[in-house]
């Protein structure tokens, strides 16, 4: 007796145009994968250098407030080094209404060309005040 084989039947497994179509879309959502990870990790290196100016310009205010000094109205740039890394600062002194409070405008920077700003702090300084008994100034 003779087997006929099926007309009509199709035979297991994949064809390649199916195996073609599966690796594209596996190839399109590593690819979407890939980004997604990619823009994380720049976030997150862009948020911790944003931090760190943050603390940079906080400590320049820290220092203008403890050195007692009264600063004259004006600009004043500089380095810290904070985590590693240099970082540029710009102060801007400037006179308010209050004849004893000045501002201060503190811009910090990842570069020395001043191109991107990287954390703006604003800070008001009070006029240290002199004692009675030594004539001498109480830093605040």
């Amino acid at each position: 007796m003779l087997i006929k084989p099926r007309v009509g039947r199709r035979a297991a497994g994949f064809t390649l145009v199916e195996i073609l179509v599966a690796l594209a879309i596996l190839a399109i959502a590593v690819a979407a994968v890939v980004t997604a990870v990619s823009a994380n990790v720049s976030n997150a290196a862009y948020l911790r250098d944003r931090t760190l100016a943050h603390w940079v310009a906080m400590n320049k205010v820290t220092e203008m407030q403890g050195s007692g000094d009264w600063p004259e109205a004006g600009t004043k740039h500089g380095e810290s080094l904070m985590a590693s890394q240099k970082w540029s600062w710009q102060i801007t002194v400037s006179n308010t209404d209050d004849s004893d409070v000045r501002r201060l405008d503190v811009d910090v920077y990842a570069d020395r060309e001043h191109k991107d700003v990287l954390a703006t702090l604003v800070a008001y300084l009070g006029r240290p005040k002199k004692t009675a008994a030594t004539g001498g100034q109480i830093s605040r």
